[in-house]
């Protein structure tokens, strides 16, 4: 019995591992692993971080998403071009890997020589820009306040309503189950009866 399960491993392991190196047809496990290594796991840490109150480990993960959020800006802009190549997901997959790892320290790497050179130098530029933005869209809040609060409605009417159709249950029918006919199952029983 023992034999047999760690058979079972092995061949998960196997497939698994497959699954993830193989560059056909594996993008969207790649993209999930990529999603849940860049962004779950790090959110489920950062909390852990908050609620320990462990100032090291804010710190590692507050350079870890100020890393994270500028590969992010840079992707987004060339994610239609390096989608193309093989093994990109692969090679985004490792990069965020190295980001948290402890031995290699990658997020305080890349913040330290790429990221935080980059913004102190850019950095009068950077508030200016925030400056305009926040103003603008304070005027665009300001100017369209009964559109806004229209879609506050709407959506929290729409909301209600989806809430109240999902706890309702389904009347006249029984849900999960598959029926068949009612004349077929009734006749067949009159004539077992017979």
């Amino acid at each position: 019995m023992a034999g047999m399960a760690m058979f079972a491993s092995n061949i998960s392991s196997e497939i698994g591992l497959k699954l993830l190196l193989s560059p056909l047809n594996t993008n969207v496990v790649v993209r999930s692993a990529c999603c849940s290594v860049g962004i779950v796991f790090p959110v489920y840490s950062t909390f852990k971080a908050i609620e320990m109150r462990d100032q090291n480990e804010q710190h590692k993960w507050l350079l870890y998403w100020a890393a994270y959020g500028s590969f992010s800006i840079i992707e987004a802009f060339t994610d239609k071009f390096l989608y193309w190549f093989p093994l990109y997901y692969h090679v985004k997959l490792a990069f965020l890997v190295w980001l948290q790892l402890p031995s290699a320290e990658g997020a305080k790497q890349l913040y330290t020589n790429h990221l935080r050179p980059f913004l102190v130098r850019h950095q009068a530029r950077l508030d200016h820009i925030l400056e305009l933005f926040h103003g603008e869209l304070a005027k665009f809040i300001s100017t369209h306040q009964a559109e806004i609060q229209f879609a506050k409605v709407l959506l929290g009417k729409t909301l209600l309503s989806v809430g109240n159709i999902l706890q309702q249950p389904a009347q006249g029918r029984v849900v999960g189950r598959i029926e068949g006919p009612v004349e077929q199952v009734e006749t067949s029983e009159s004539e077992d009866e017979s």
